[in-house]
């Protein structure tokens, strides 16, 4: 038995795909505890027994935080690092210290946006696994190449974070284990070329065992007899991270989907109630109701049962609903808004699984479009097919499962200084 120690930021994109593999581990007889600064959000998602060693660092309603939702580009990118990821990891560090001390896990899994996991482990001389829960990071990482100046301000920032809270001395970068990477993607969604350029840059330690994909607590009330089986269904949804600016995006989608209606149904996800006051459960099964019965407007959905029974998904092109909308072998029409999603999005794009549109530009008509293209041209269903069956082949959570306890195995455990 071993003994392993995931350390997660406060994100639920982030800590979902990890949740398959910790349970996986439990199944075949390890230990498994987390190290996070949100354990709520963690038991959460993790289920209510989750073991979990609390860390300071900021408790965020969205995957953003505060970040102001005008900035994209290099200006986001400079918030991001400067202003959550290195302070996340300065704040983190006692409490991952802690937890490797108290747990003794023979790994540490440390996301790759928790820099605190890898840092620390690697001062205490523990081995550590780098989870990458999107597969963005490895082709920014080949960019850099082309951007010195980023580059060089990238290095700086993570060589004195080094020298707060790791060992001074050390050289890993803390986004990619020297050990293993687990990439829950694989090269039929990434790109060949980006999957094996990836591949030797990480030199070799890269291991794509597909989404990881775990039942999850059904926090979500949905009335499946709202579904009409005689016409598609359409599931919008921008995540967990981008209700800060996607009014103007979802009120589109609702019109284009209205505009449908004879054909299609859709079920639009508005956490923060951008649409207005959100449809009476009683009066769903009114079908004298035209809107109700057309478009359904809930602040949460069940997301894996509910993709069983879509045709279609409009989404932000984050990664872990692309992956999981391409695990059901349901095509998309995406619309990036910033950090990863772009590269995700070019990623579906480049697959032949979806189309993508203008987040900020986009009008109904155009999403119209675009949402009878991917339903009715037979060729996006077939991409998302054949990346469902690589998917399944991959792994998942099991081959991650695998990964870990070889890893686990073959580096005998270090006492931690």
């Amino acid at each position: 038995m071993s003994g392993f120690l995931f350390v997660v930021p406060p994100l639920v994109g982030h800590i979902n795909p990890t949740v398959g593999v910790a349970a996986e581990l439990t199944a075949r007889g390890h230990r498994v505890a987390w190290a996070s600064a949100d354990p709520g959000l963690v038991r959460r998602l993790a289920g209510d027994e989750a073991v979990v060693f609390p860390c300071a660092g900021p408790v965020l309603t969205g995957e953003d935080g505060v970040r102001p939702a005008e900035l994209r580009g290099p200006e986001a990118l400079k918030f991001l690092w400067e202003r959550f990821l290195v302070p996340l990891a300065e704040a983190m560090a006692p409490g991952v210290r802690a937890a490797i001390g108290e747990f003794g896990p023979d790994v540490v899994v440390a996301d790759q946006q928790a820099f605190a996991g890898g840092l620390v482990a690697e001062r205490l001389c523990v081995p550590w696994a780098t989870s990458s829960t999107t597969s963005a990071e490895f082709t920014f990482a080949e960019a850099l190449a082309g951007m010195p100046k980023v580059a060089d301000w990238l290095d700086t920032l993570l060589h004195e974070l080094r020298g707060r809270i790791g060992d001074p001395s050390g050289t890993a970068d803390p986004r990619f284990s020297p050990h293993l990477v687990l990439a829950f993607s694989t090269p039929e969604l990434v790109g060949s070329g980006i999957g094996s350029g990836a591949e030797a840059g990480a030199g070799g330690r890269i291991r794509w065992v597909g989404p990881s994909m775990a039942t999850r607590p059904d926090s979500a009330d949905f009335p499946w007899t709202w579904l009409d089986p005689s016409r598609a269904t359409v599931l919008v949804t921008l995540g967990t991270a981008n209700t800060d600016v996607g009014a103007r995006f979802l009120a589109e989608c609702r019109d284009a989907l209205r505009s449908r209606a004879d054909r299609v149904q859709a079920v639009i996800v508005d956490p923060t109630n951008v649409l207005g006051a959100q449809a009476d459960l009683d009066d769903l099964n009114d079908k004298d109701d035209k809107d109700d019965k057309d478009v359904l407007i809930r602040s949460s959905v069940p997301q894996l049962p509910l993709l069983e029974r879509v045709d279609a998904v409009v989404c932000h092109a984050g990664h872990n609903t692309v992956c999981e909308a391409l695990w059901h072998g349901v095509p998309l029409v995406v619309a990036p808004i910033r950090d990863d999603q772009p590269v995700v999005a070019g990623q579906v794009v480049d697959a032949g699984a979806g189309i993508r549109v203008r987040f900020g530009r986009v009008t109904a008509p155009k999403l119209g479009a675009a949402i009878d293209a991917v339903l009715h041209e037979p060729g996006y269903r077939a991409a998302a097919g054949r990346i469902r069956t690589a998917f399944r082949a991959a792994g998942g959570a099991r081959a991650a499962a695998a990964h870990l306890e070889e890893l686990a195995g073959a580096t005998p455990s270090k006492e931690a200084p």
